[in-house]
């Protein structure tokens, strides 16, 4: 593994550890709060990581991005499969690392955020628990929605400099219209994290299968069909 791949891992690492850590922690104040803070969050960290570790590695940080570079062709398969292990590695140590600065037992926790509202920052709506592949197919349209905007505002480079603010503006849209519903993660590295540090799997295996679905569909039809025309 050479230098640059190393420099572009730890970005990836660094970057999705801030997005999931921000997230979550917004989420689990979201009781208090309500959705447009988890909303604004998640947009607003992520323009910002664009613009942080953009000139790294892409600032990809969201494995659903990453597989829909490589099944549209802007990125390699070896490369890609670096970027998803150290997204999860990062996404993971986020939330071990929420949930220690926000102890459950915690009586100032408690009391602010009330009985029985405490979460782990899971990507979770109405639709979990008894709607599952419901909820897997919602966050499938919201992840395409957010990979067709990275890979045409950023990878083609339509929006140029404001590449990061249209993608975070999609990410924030996209939590307003469904993070009550699913949770709205459109991110895998963002619903494992959390999941595992919860002990709560339950919803996981039709959530990744959504939301990679989502990625991939992007992808292939971005990459394949509504790619850049050819320059006569």
């Amino acid at each position: 593994m050479d230098d640059k791949l190393q420099r572009e891992l730890l970005a990836e690492l660094i970057g999705t550890f801030v997005l999931v850590f921000v997230g979550s922690a917004a989420v689990l104040v979201a009781p208090v709060f309500g959705v447009l803070v988890p909303a604004f969050a998640h947009g607003l960290i992520l323009c910002a990581l664009i613009y942080t570790y953009g000139h790294i590695s892409g600032a990809q940080v969201n494995p659903a991005v990453t597989l829909g570079l490589a099944v549209g062709g802007q990125q390699e398969w070896a490369k890609s499969a670096y970027y998803i292990a150290a997204q999860a590695i990062g996404g993971i140590i986020a939330a071990a690392v929420l949930v220690s600065v926000f102890p459950q037992n915690d009586a100032g926790v408690a009391a602010f955020l009330g009985e029985n509202a405490y979460n782990f920052g899971q990507t979770t709506g109405f639709l979990t628990q008894d709607s599952v592949w419901t909820a897997a197919i919602y966050e499938a349209i919201l992840t395409f929605f957010l990979v067709s905007a990275v890979i045409q505002a950023a990878a083609y480079g339509r929006a140029g400099k404001l590449a990061g603010v249209a993608i975070g503006f999609t990410l924030a849209a996209s939590i307003l219209a469904g993070g009550p519903a699913t949770g709205a993660s459109l991110n895998p590295a963002r619903t494992l994290g959390p999941a595992l540090i919860a002990g709560d799997s339950s919803y996981l295996i039709p959530y990744l299968i959504g939301i990679f679905g989502g990625g991939v569909i992007a992808g292939l039809l971005h990459g394949n069909i509504l790619g850049p025309e050819e320059e006569s």
